[in-house]
């Protein structure tokens, strides 16, 4: 059985509904099984500091879930092109497995959700890309043979999943995205076997 980590950041609860697609996707594998793991947020030392366990939704996510993974799909909200702090900030705090060489040749995807259509969905998936890329992980993105990719009109691009929330991040994902998600959580489980096998 091989483990994929599902490892995201949700403030709307739009990039957690986006985790649970990719983790059925992963499940469509046989012999894959999907955990989701999120990270807490991140505020000045005049806030008040949050549980070391979530009262809801997925646990925060370990060192030793990065280890353990035999592949890692991550999804944040899109913060001005880029992937949102929270997130950034645990993958800044990552260096001993970058120095052990922990991450290397196990395979990854990115998704996102934004406000707007052109709110920087690319941008998001390709800010979260570099890190795992410097991992020495192997990047899957979503090819031109899924025909939701060309039959969108809202979230899904090659380098990822995403999905267009609205102005007000209510908008439900509909079946492209979802469709999209599925396909990313299945690609990457499917890689993670087949370079398990070698």
């Amino acid at each position: 059985m091989i483990r994929i980590l599902i490892l995201y950041y949700s403030r709307t609860g739009n990039v957690r509904e986006m985790a649970r697609w990719v983790a059925r996707g992963v499940e469509k594998q046989p012999g894959a099984e999907a955990f989701l793991r999120t990270v807490p947020p991140v505020a000045p030392v005049t806030v008040k500091t949050e549980p070391p366990v979530p009262e809801a939704g997925a646990i925060y996510v370990t060192h030793d879930d990065l280890k353990a993974c035999d592949g890692l799909v991550l999804g944040s909200p899109t913060r001005f092109g880029n992937m949102a702090a929270p997130l950034k900030h645990f993958l800044d705090e990552t260096g001993s497995l970058w120095m052990s060489g922990a991450l290397i040749d196990k395979p990854c995807g990115t998704f996102t959700s934004t406000s707007s259509l052109h709110g920087g969905q690319e941008s998001t998936l390709l800010s979260m890309m570099l890190p795992l890329l410097h991992h020495g992980m192997v990047f899957a993105g979503i090819p031109y043979s899924q025909g939701a990719l060309l039959q969108t009109s809202s979230g899904g691009t090659p380098y990822g999943a995403s999905h267009l929330a609205g102005g007000d991040s209510k908008r439900p994902l509909d079946h492209h995205e979802t469709e999209l998600c599925e396909a990313l959580g299945e690609r990457v489980a499917r890689l993670a076997l087949a370079l398990k096998k070698r």
